[in-house]
């Protein structure tokens, strides 16, 4: 065989391992796009009522800040229990801050609670499409939109003024709960971090998917105040608006 005839020969081999290859990659992308698209069923069924969920939330936020923690479902068997799929009773919407861990502040463990955590605890659509696949595709029955003493974001919303790359996305979020909450009396702060729980709820109970369920009885939206200094998280009312 000359030398051409070598080059060519090595040539072809190499564009049908790449062929192969490309078509490979391809069935790949295509299974990993229809399991996002059609997750598997879960194994164990979420069976609470929504009423039930939101006082799981509340007895384990009660036994943690009574020293009470009972630590549920924290070890290796419970990984390998919902390693193949995932059950939550319950969703947060709630802030970045790094002191509002909310499965130790709920005492709760691995597939307990499907938590979307964001600056100022606003409801972007990346929020609001993460919480209708957490509740329509995995069965939360309650959604709590925590937020929290002080919030910086919040804060930062009430300065006003020109913020640094994508940070002021999350503060015009927040300026209509602190315009809302403006001439209200007592703390500035804390008035307006509850005026946006209550705004970020109602942004979540503006779309579709949720409304749907909660008209079916298959889920609740409360408002969680969460105070820095005591760890209680505080139930408070909702205003609807939608």
């Amino acid at each position: 065989m000359n030398s051409n005839n070598r080059q060519f020969n090595l040539s072809r081999r190499n564009s049908l391992k790449f062929v192969a290859g490309a078509i490979g990659t391809g069935i790949l992308a295509a299974r990993a796009g229809a399991e996002l698209a059609a997750p598997e069923p879960v194994i164990a069924q979420n069976n609470v009522t929504p009423d039930q969920a939101l006082q799981m939330l509340i007895d384990g936020n009660q036994r943690f800040v009574n020293a009470m923690r009972q630590n549920p479902n924290q070890d290796f068997t419970r990984i390998t229990q919902v390693a193949p799929s995932q059950a939550p009773f319950a969703a947060i919407l709630g802030c970045a801050d790094s002191r509002f861990p909310a499965e130790i502040l709920f005492d709760r463990g691995f597939g307990d609670i499907f938590v979307c955590r964001v600056a100022g605890n606003v409801a972007t659509p990346e929020e609001i499409g993460s919480l209708e696949f957490g509740t329509l595709v995995l069965g939360a029955k309650v959604v709590m939109v925590v937020g929290h003493e002080n919030c910086g974001a919040v804060k930062a919303a009430i300065e006003g003024g020109v913020l640094p790359g994508e940070i002021g996305s999350l503060t015009d979020a927040i300026k209509p709960a602190v315009e809302s909450s403006k001439n209200q009396a007592g703390d500035k702060v804390a008035n307006a971090v509850k005026a946006n729980i209550r705004l970020q709820a109602n942004r979540l109970k503006a779309s579709p998917v949720i409304n749907q369920l909660i008209q079916e009885g298959k889920l609740k939206i409360v408002g969680g105040y969460y105070d820095l200094d005591t760890a209680a998280v505080e139930i408070i009312p909702m205003a609807w608006m939608v």
